[in-house]
């Protein structure tokens, strides 16, 4: 039944992102339910084109700013950032995710400090109630105090001896989800370095996701495009895994249709990694510095296929395909591996 809605967020999801784990429910207030000060309800009303109300949509969710301590795990606000952590279609709802410790929230720090552009926002930074700011962090954002108990119910580890912060955030402005309906997008406003792109396709590990982002990160590489089937990569265990990185590098999920636009705007080269074999019928070339160096003035977007599946049909078709040479009969490597060594010998 399709839905004619009477309020529309700004935020959506991304439809081909792999929202398994989503349950969206209704948050409004009836009627006679009385608003408390520890939760802001929005009274706005969803409605279907049958004039019922559609249980399947949010309300967003808004902290109060009297709320400077919290100390029980039933608050509304912990409720929030829990399914933050767990269900992707309310993190794109609401724009935010949450980055457990010290060090990748030090690491979003740094990179926004020594950035041109301010791309990331921290919307709150939550400490345990005697603990003081980590060194390096910015005075001026907002701070919420928790008990241990709650600070363990956000992290979702048993012990919180070495949780010191954690930080709720807002999503880069350099992370676009790109419609089908988008035929003529911009790709320029995307990636403002695209000499180096790496494409993921399929990738539903979000451990292999985020390990990939960071390793982009660490070699240089100028942005990460998703192709449908990726896993969410603010995803609890994606970020858990880059360590915050996916909030240092420009990040577009799109299709195959925009991706195409990309190679054609920017004359980019489509390399694909795949495993030698003597039956594919088309070449594949083997991974080596001469290769690279013949390759260092030249645009690329690296290809890597899902864990499962490999590449695709239309990645076969469309790329040249690179393999990695290994020592006795391996079939394959971890993406995750396989893609750290392309990424480190194709780096700009």
């Amino acid at each position: 039944m399709q839905s004619t809605y009477a309020y529309r967020a700004p935020a959506v999801s991304p439809p081909h992102l792999n929202l398994s784990n989503s349950k969206p429910r209704l948050s409004i207030a009836s009627p006679n339910q009385p608003q408390t000060q520890t939760q802001k309800i929005s009274q706005y009303r969803y409605y279907n084109s049958d004039g019922d109300i559609d249980n399947s949509a949010e309300v967003k969710f808004t902290l109060p700013a009297h709320v400077k301590s919290i100390t029980s795990t039933s608050n509304p606000f912990v409720k929030h950032c829990v399914k933050l952590r767990h269900s992707s279609s309310y993190r794109h709802f609401h724009g935010s995710a949450l980055v457990v410790g010290t060090t990748p929230i030090r690491e979003i720090c740094e990179f926004q400090k020594s950035s041109e552009e301010r791309t990331v926002e921290m919307e709150c930074l939550i400490l345990l109630d005697k603990a003081k700011i980590p060194e390096g962090f910015n005075n001026s954002t907002r701070t919420l105090r928790v008990s241990a108990l709650v600070m363990k119910k956000l992290s979702q580890l048993q012990s919180t001896e070495s949780i010191e912060a954690i930080a709720l955030m807002r999503f880069p402005t350099s992370y676009f989800v790109v419609g089908n309906h988008q035929k003529d997008a911009d790709c320029r406003k995307w990636f403002p370095a695209p000499h180096r792109i790496l494409v993921l396709e399929g990738i539903q590990d979000p451990g292999n996701l985020g390990t990939l982002v960071r390793s982009a990160v660490a070699f240089r590489w100028g942005g990460i495009f998703l192709l449908p089937g990726c896993c969410d990569p603010f995803n609890d265990k994606a970020l858990k895994a880059s360590r915050g990185a996916s909030f240092q590098v420009p990040i577009v999920a799109g299709s195959w249709q925009h991706l195409e636009a990309l190679k054609h705007e920017f004359q980019m080269q489509l390399l694909a990694g795949h495993p030698a074999s003597n039956d594919e019928l088309k070449p594949v070339s083997q991974l080596s510095q001469g290769l690279a160096d013949s390759l260092a003035d030249v645009p690329l977007c690296l290809v890597l296929g899902s864990e499962g599946h490999g590449l695709s049909e239309q990645s076969l078709r469309e790329c040249e395909l690179v393999s990695i040479p290994m020592a006795r009969n391996y079939e394959s490597l971890n993406v995750a591996v396989a893609g750290g060594i392309f990424l480190y010998m194709l780096q700009p």
